[in-house]
């Protein structure tokens, strides 16, 4: 009895922390300006958007979304779009001044369109460094995650045959992910990378991306792995 009193007890105190955590503290746009330390991104002083062709930018229009920050508050209708050549979350305020999330640590995740960001930490190479991925598909156990990639070219003076150009911005293609659990996530670039990523159900996993011939370069494919990984 007293064995079963126990169970029930802890039984009650994970549902209690569960719900806990679901829970987030709502207020508007106008407290997170009040609240938080912002700054202003240094790119459009080195230049004018109109001086470069391309866009740094994943959405170039501002959405308004919401902020989830790690102490569980949720900032609601904030206007946001995210810079990809400086890595960071830009917000409109009231004044119309652009102004950018600093620190990035108290993001637990943006939602704004059709879009998910994380900050979470990533391995390059043997370092662990933190930034911001769209979220493919989530999941507790693994996530299918893109880091997009800009490129900044100077302008090209005229030359022999060769006209000058303009500063311009290049989007690359995005690079992939995946995050086991709250560990780095981990850069799938080769096929190899994708059988070793999962921790177990080693079988199980080969045997999908053989049958369903997932490639690093086919997102869905990957998506549809994790789904399956989460599955079992």
């Amino acid at each position: 009895m007293k064995r079963l009193f126990v169970l029930l007890l802890i039984s009650c105190l994970m549902s209690f922390a569960v719900h806990t955590q679901a829970q987030y503290e709502t207020r508007q746009a106008i407290d997170f300006f009040n609240s938080t330390k912002l700054a202003r991104g240094d790119l459009k002083t080195m230049l004018t958007e109109n001086d470069i062709e391309g866009s740094p930018y994943l959405n170039d229009d501002f959405i308004k979304g919401t902020i989830y920050t790690t102490s569980q508050t949720r900032y609601v209708d904030v206007p946001l779009r995210y810079n990809i050549y400086s890595e960071q979350v830009e917000l409109k305020s009231g004044n119309g001044s652009v102004q950018a999330l600093d620190p990035p640590e108290i993001v637990e995740k943006v939602e704004f369109g059709d879009y998910i960001l994380v900050y979470v930490p990533f391995k390059v190479s043997r370092n662990i460094r933190r930034g911001f991925f769209r979220v493919i598909e989530p999941g507790d156990k693994a996530a299918l995650l893109a880091r997009a990639q800009v490129l900044f070219e100077d302008a090209k003076k005229p030359a022999a045959y060769q006209e000058a150009e303009p500063p311009k911005f290049i989007r690359k293609p995005d690079d992939y992910f995946i995050r086991i659990g709250k560990e780095p996530a981990q850069l799938i670039s080769r096929k190899k990378d994708l059988e070793e990523v999962f921790p177990d159900h080693k079988k199980e996993v080969n045997t999908f991306i053989k049958k369903y011939k997932v490639k690093p370069n086919k997102p869905e494919r990957m998506a549809e792995l994790v789904q399956f990984y989460n599955s079992l």
